[in-house]
């Protein structure tokens, strides 16, 4: 399995397993000089830990990380930066009944077919807990970031949930609580939409043929387990439109902050479908599962949305002499 590294300039490595020891990252290019917040991966970390509300998965696992190497006296050194979590709040025996009967709608099956000899519990390297990697990882590249451009923002809302609808600038609808709880006593599961905001993003990011900024967007959202949806701005109903009311004045909205896969300096929007989770009835009843990934997935989404930035940001050093 070769496709555990994302990132041509500022790359991450993951790696680890559901109910391993632990799940890490190795990044690399990230430049020397740059000062470490600490809070600022917590933050993330937390946001999308298991076992922080009644509605989310009972896996209370504390997501205490440590910095091996990459950093010293709190400023990276531009070697490899290696960040851990260690497994502390497994319980493996769950999942024995799954290792000769895949689950419906996990990648069990899949998995299984394709490499042969896998790590059942938990789902092992296809679980949700291999984003605690990408999170840590998306951490240090925010840091990064907002070194260079402290004004640039990354923000990701719920703007429905089942049939819950966001009519506030909340995070997630109101009721979600309420829905999610009741979903978990009857073995139900949800899935909605996901919007995202990069505003105050830097001009000249991404390349014109390849690797278009969207595209960088697109994988890395894309990429994410349960995401089925992609949308940038309202794209669908906007190519619709005649082309004169298209390009009407060279409305941003419309282009969505890219031209030519080069970003405008202007906001992006981008809009994602997430599933409902595969563990449903009885399963979900028994086990330790979330009843809507959403919530959890916000922190991933924003590390990947860095990941990509920090990304363009070292890859436009090379455009110019």
């Amino acid at each position: 399995m070769l496709a555990n590294e994302f990132g041509k300039f500022f790359k991450i490595t993951t790696f680890g397993e559901s109910h391993g020891m632990a799940l890490g990252v190795v990044i690399q290019g990230c430049p020397s000089g740059l000062k470490i917040n600490p809070s600022v991966l917590t933050d993330l970390l937390q946001r999308r830990r298991p076992g922080s509300a009644p509605w989310v998965s009972a896996r209370n696992e504390p997501e205490d990380f440590q910095i091996l190497s990459g950093v010293f006296e709190g400023i990276t050194l531009g070697t490899p930066i290696a960040i851990v979590v260690y497994n502390k709040n497994q319980k493996s025996k769950d999942y024995e009944e799954i290792k000769n009967n895949p689950r419906q709608g996990h990648a069990d099956d899949t998995w299984k077919a394709k490499f042969s000899h896998v790590d059942h519990r938990g789902g092992g390297r296809s679980s949700g807990r291999e984003t605690v990697a990408r999170v840590m990882g998306g951490g240090v590249a925010k840091m990064f970031v907002h070194q260079l451009f402290p004004n640039l923002s990354v923000d990701c809302k719920i703007t429905r949930i089942g049939h819950l609808h966001n009519k506030t600038n909340q995070v997630y609808p109101e009721g979600t609580e309420e829905l999610l709880i009741k979903a978990k006593q009857e073995g139900q599961s949800y899935g909605g939409h996901i919007e995202v905001s990069l505003r105050h993003i830097p001009k000249n990011l991404g390349q014109p043929v390849f690797c278009k900024l969207k595209s960088e967007l697109a994988g890395a959202m894309m990429g994410v387990g349960a995401i089925v949806g992609f949308e940038l701005a309202n794209a669908f109903d906007h190519v619709l439109q005649e082309g004169t009311t298209f390009h009407k004045d060279g409305q941003s909205q419309q282009y969505a902050g890219v031209r030519g896969g080069i970003s405008t300096g202007e906001p992006i929007v981008m809009k994602l479908a997430m599933k409902p989770t595969s563990s449903i009835k009885d399963i979900a009843k028994k086990g330790r599962h979330d009843p809507c990934v959403l919530l959890r997935a916000l922190p991933v989404i924003e590390s990947m949305a860095y990941l990509v930035l920090a990304d363009q940001i070292l890859w436009s050093r090379l455009d110019q002499v």
